[in-house]
């Protein structure tokens, strides 16, 4: 396990994407030199999250102190980066992200280009895995209870009803075209007293509450919302499509054994089966479920027990 009270130190940038830029920081290792030239990570965060929570202040601060260079920020339309309209979760924007961070890191002179890798938390493990089949500059990728995040959609967050939320989606893209008010959904209740309220019960949406609706993990950026009638192309979407031909790097995936409705475990061991890399490694943490692996200091220390070594040994 990695010790996080060695120094490490933020530095807050930007990064260029399409046509506006993401909010950004650069977690820097220990005694940092800038005439060394550091391997480093891009860290994604879930969905609905930000570069302050689980994405940064746990992994990006983590790796950090064991020599990294990462990269954790803000997804475009989203948190502190730019773009319009606002709350928008769109996979095909959130890989390109990853490539936009990757851009960034090749200009820095302390960046070993050859030794760039990605990690991803919940959708961002999803994302970044899917990042990995095209960008050849990513030499391996982590997920930590990944998710993906088109099948979660095509599934659960339409009702098992694809097509019936595709029309709908059209119908309020339409008229908000023509003018309507945008419709933004909320993910989780406002608070757990609301969840209680409404008799949720399910893991992993009370224990989602638990983590982005207390001091536990609240940040300004973190949402937890998104813009109805952009969700279309996530309906169409799979994280993890051709991955038995395309994902060849090395690869990482971490899993609580506990399942909850959104998929983790099962996202988890499918990938695992389908991945091309012939170096990888399924970690199932016991006992614990997904949103324990956001910050609880066990499951996180058995994720970083074997993602430190990982990405130390393929970058």
């Amino acid at each position: 396990m990695t010790d996080t009270t060695r120094h490490t130190t933020v530095e807050h940038t930007t990064v260029k994407a399409l046509a506006w830029e993401l909010a950004a920081d650069l977690h820097l290792p220990p005694e940092f030199d800038e005439t060394r030239a550091y391997p480093a990570l891009v860290s994604v965060h879930p969905i609905g999250s930000c570069k302050e929570q689980t994405s940064g202040s746990v992994y990006a601060r983590a790796l950090a102190a064991e020599g990294f260079v990462v990269l954790a920020y803000d997804a475009s339309f989203q948190g502190a980066s730019g773009g319009t309209p606002r709350a928008v979760e769109d996979p095909y924007f959130r890989v390109q992200d990853i490539g936009y961070a990757i851009d960034h890191l090749v200009t820095l002179p302390y960046v070993d280009a050859d030794r760039i890798g990605a990690i991803g938390v919940c959708g961002g493990g999803g994302y970044a895995v899917n990042a990995a089949m095209t960008d050849r500059r990513i030499k391996a990728v982590g997920s930590v209870t990944g998710v993906n995040f088109g099948r979660l959609m095509h599934e659960g967050f339409s009702g098992y009803d694809p097509l019936a939320t595709l029309d709908a989606v059209a119908a309020q893209r339409t008229a908000e075209a023509r003018g309507a008010e945008p419709r933004v959904d909320p993910y989780l209740p406002p608070s757990p007293e609301a969840a209680e309220e409404q008799g949720l019960t399910e893991l992993d949406l009370t224990e989602a509450v638990d983590y982005y609706r207390t001091a536990r993990g609240r940040a300004p950026g973190g949402r937890t919302e998104a813009l109805f009638s952009r969700q279309a192309t996530a309906v169409g979407w799979d994280a993890f499509h051709r991955a038995e031909v395309l994902l060849t790097r090395p690869l990482c995936i971490v899993v609580g054994d506990k399942p909850g409705a959104f998929g983790a475990y099962r996202d988890g061991l499918e990938l695992y089966r389908r991945a091309a890399s012939t170096a990888k490694e399924l970690v199932v943490a016991e006992g614990f479920s997904h949103y324990d692996l956001y910050d609880r200091p066990e499951p996180a220390r058995i994720a970083l027990t074997h993602l430190i070594p990982f990405y130390k040994k393929h970058l």
